[in-house]
């Protein structure tokens, strides 16, 4: 249940459109809003959504993922093992600064008198565009239309292509371009540690800097964490209008400044070439030399190619990954271009912060702000994976890949907490831990089990065995170990493998002995790792040899695996027939929803944890997201009863929340809570519904939104690497149409009320079930109809 107040977008602002994001106005009650809305990103590079013009601003920030500064964490009472370094997501050089003006007049938009204004988030072409009719004072009109794209195609650029022309009147024109390094920070409003720490002083420090008439190369070093950044910016202007360059710099800043004569009519096109190298060994020299190098090639291609590439990275994106829905209108709320948008925003940023990360992961907030630090969690694994596995595996293998190179980190902090194995870190950009509240933090040893569910998810939807072989079995071996030596046979609890002192899913209830979230995902960890293991040393001793001794194992730990996960301690309680989150938890008084006022969430923030620790009360999913996960492992009963005991109690204080929570009441039977839930999650930063959008996009959240279709409405699971599906499209839908893929070939679903198509795009052949039918499909056979449960028969109808 949510119990928190609801925030509805502003229909005025953005009008219903299945491609664009529009706003039709300057707004400037929602600038920061609008900055998070309209940022653009490719997973490595991000620039928030700030106007061209350097203003105004709400929060300003380019980001490169994993671009960091580190800083001791303080402690006044500190303990062994504690986290010592914190590190933040570094706001680094400023490229996207293009200000104009007429007779000397600056164009500024809350002093400007603006006949027309229409910018868009262009989720179709990947861009952001904006059009724009300003009348000066002396009663010029300048019509100004700009597009600015991060590329997908190349990592590292971005591009704005910008065109200026005087309509009724000449007069003089100047363009200036600008790059700023160690920009002010946007100050903390209020205590929410959800925000990023602000610096003092400055971050970047200067390495280098040059101009070649018309390009400016800054480079740039942080103090701690020893990271280079080079940033460089170059230009080309089209126009028949006579034109003066002029070229400053210094060793934080550089301006390129044209002045042009302008005339009525006559086009004046500027495209804008940025470029960023981050490296933690390469020397300014090579880094400036590198950057160059990326300018070089895309002033040679130009603009139209660039945005050539970019469109036709963004139609292979949407042919893969696409949600189409069929609004019926006799009973939504919402038309179906208004359901289409709100599904294709959240896929576009999830896109955003992940296509290029590469050998980085997926921040929390992606790169649209500096919330969060800029960290990696387990977001990634649980909410982010599932969509990128079926849609973009390469992606998702290259996240894998990226927490495997951490590794010997965990290694590491596994010795911090006196443990054997490996203990992935919290919270992280470098793969140290950087949790300081330990509690809610490095208590969560379930990010161990998460990561290896999403390996084995990987691997079972792509066969995938040679990553599995080559880099996955080490982990699997090593997050086993700390399991092994994390639980103990409880006499207490008939001998069973029982795990203490942990904190599942929920933040509202940490420390916590036998979370049954963490217990059943340690469980598939060890069993995972011991069958993984055993096939290695069957199909690949010359590789089983090798992790030997790599890793130094011994046979009998893999006999201790097996019995420590069948013999794993599940709670169950006889007297309500559920299952315990934990221990504790049943045994706690219920939070007092009745008198606690919607001003009062998320209670985080206005409530002791102690208080909140000692009563009934979930902030986000936690057995609930088990059953997901893990649904084989209970009955339809079971879960029924634990939904309804749970859901209740649930604040809704986590974005991660309602996806979770609509994807279980859809199988549940609850078709009323599944839309309301579904509604909530697709509004989360387009209806601001947690208040805090502004400081960047739920990109976790978004990843759900996926989730609540495939596996909500249109009930796929994929349990053992099987795909099973059971349809339960709710009465606002007609029709739910997306593709899979599947050990490399492609599945599309279009799901009705009544009946579901299955049709193999591509493949050599596949078996898939529904509602309990195997049904197979094939080059000859590649499509089949089958009637869902509110169908009167059970026939197949092949097509």
């Amino acid at each position: 249940m949510i119990h928190r107040p609801r925030f509805q977008p502003a229909p005025h602002l953005y009008p219903p459109d299945e491609w664009n994001m529009v706003e039709k106005q300057f707004a400037p009650d929602l600038l920061e809003q609008g900055e998070t809305m309209f940022a653009l990103g490719n997973g490595y590079l991000g620039m928030r959504g700030c106007f061209e013009e350097g203003g105004p601003i709400g929060q300003n920030g380019t980001f490169i993922n994993g671009f960091y500064e580190s800083w001791p964490i303080l402690y006044p009472e500190g303990a062994y093992g504690l986290a010592t370094a914190g590190q933040t997501i570094v706001n680094a050089t400023d490229t996207k600064i293009v200000k104009l003006y007429v007779d000397d007049e600056p164009f500024w938009l809350p002093n400007a008198h603006v006949l027309s204004f229409d910018r868009r988030l262009n989720m179709k072409s990947g861009t952001l565009d904006r059009e724009v009719i300003w009348e000066t004072p002396a009663g010029k009109r300048v019509l100004i239309t700009s597009r600015r794209l991060v590329s997908f195609e190349h990592r590292h650029l971005a591009a704005i292509f910008l065109q200026v022309t005087m309509l009724n009147a000449a007069a003089p024109l100047v363009l200036s371009s600008e790059l700023i390094a160690n920009e002010p920070a946007a100050k903390r409003t209020n205590h929410d540690p959800r925000q990023a720490k602000v610096f003092p002083g400055k971050v970047l420090h200067p390495r280098s800097s040059y101009a070649k008439e018309p390009r400016i190369v800054l480079c740039h070093a942080t103090a701690h964490s020893r990271m280079i950044l080079s940033c460089a910016i170059d230009h080309r202007l089209e126009t028949d209008c006579a034109v003066s360059w002029q070229t400053r710099y210094t060793e934080d800043a550089g301006q390129v400044v044209a002045s042009i004569d302008a005339q009525p009519g006559q086009r004046i096109a500027l495209t804008k070439f940025m470029a960023y190298h981050t490296s933690r060994t390469a020397p300014p020299e090579e880094m400036c030399a590198r950057v160059e190098r990326t300018l070089d090639r895309a002033v040679a291609d130009g603009f139209p190619r660039l945005l050539q590439g970019q469109e036709q990275y963004m139609q292979d994106f949407w042919e893969r990954s696409d949600v189409q829905i069929t609004v019926d209108s006799t009973s939504a709320k919402r038309s179906t271009t208004e359901v289409q948008q709100a599904i294709r925003f959240n896929l576009f940023h999830v896109l955003q912060a992940s296509a290029r990360a590469d050998t980085t992961g997926v921040p929390a907030k992606g790169l649209t702000g500096q919330a969060y630090e800029g960290h990696y969690f387990w977001d990634t694994e649980i909410y982010v994976l599932p969509f990128l596995i079926y849609t973009a595996p390469r992606i998702a293998k290259n996240l894998l890949r990226f927490r495997h190179g951490l590794l010997d980190m965990a290694r590491q902090r596994a010795r911090q907490l006196n443990q054997k194995g490996a203990m992935f870190a919290w919270r992280t950009i470098n793969g140290e831990e950087a949790s300081a509240y330990f509690a809610a933090g490095t208590a969560q040893y379930h990010i161990n089990a998460d990561i290896m569910y999403a390996l084995r998810k990987y691997v079972q939807a792509t066969g995938d065995e040679e990553f599995l072989f080559d880099e996955g079995v080490e982990m699997l071996v090593e997050t086993a170990r700390l399991w092994l030596d994390l639980g103990f046979y409880s006499n207490r609890q008939g001998g069973k493998f029982c795990i203490h002192g942990v904190t599942g899913p929920d933040e509202y209830n940490t420390v916590v002995d036998n979370n049954t979230y963490t217990n059943l995902m340690a469980r598939e960890n060890l069993r995972y790792a011991a069958a993984t293991v055993d096939s290695l040393h069957e199909r690949r001793p010359d590789l089983y040899r090798a992790l030997v001794h790599k890793t130094r194992l011994d046979p009998a730990e893999v006999t201790e695996w097996k019995h420590a996960a069948e013999n794993m301690y599940i709670p169950y309680d006889t007297l309500l027939g559920i299952t315990p989150q934990d221990d504790q938890f049943l045994q706690q008084e219920p939070w007092d929803f009745e008198h606690t006022p919607p001003d009062k969430y998320p209670l985080l923030l206005f409530f002791h944890p102690l208080t909140i620790y000692r009563h009934q009360v979930i902030k986000q999913a936690d057995l609930v997201l088990a059953m997901l996960l893990l649904g084989h492992e209970f009955s339809p009963d079971l879960k029924k009863r634990n939904f309804e005991f749970y859901d209740p109690l649930t604040t809704g204080d986590s974005s991660l929340s309602p996806c979770i929570q609509s994807i279980m009441a859809a199988e549940v039977g609850d078709m009323k809570k599944a839309v309301d839930y579904a509604r909530v999650a697709a509004l989360m930063d387009l209806g601001d519904v947690a208040g805090n959008v502004k400081d960047g996009c739920h990109i976790a959240a978004m990843g759900g939104v996926w989730m609540i279709f495939v596996y909500g409405f249109a009930g796929m699971r994929d349990y053992a690497g099987r795909l099973s599906f059971k349809p339960r499209i709710p009465p606002a839908l007609e029709r739910l149409r997306f593709q899979l893929m599947f050990h490399s070939q492609v599945l599309e679903i279009d799901a009705g009320r009544m009946n579901t198509r299955y049709t193999l795009r591509t493949g050599s052949g596949l078996t898939i079930t529904h509602e309990g039918y195997d049904i197979q499909l094939s080059p000859e056979a590649p499509s089949c109809v089958h009637p869902n449960w509110t169908a009167d028969t059970d026939t197949i109808s092949p097509a």
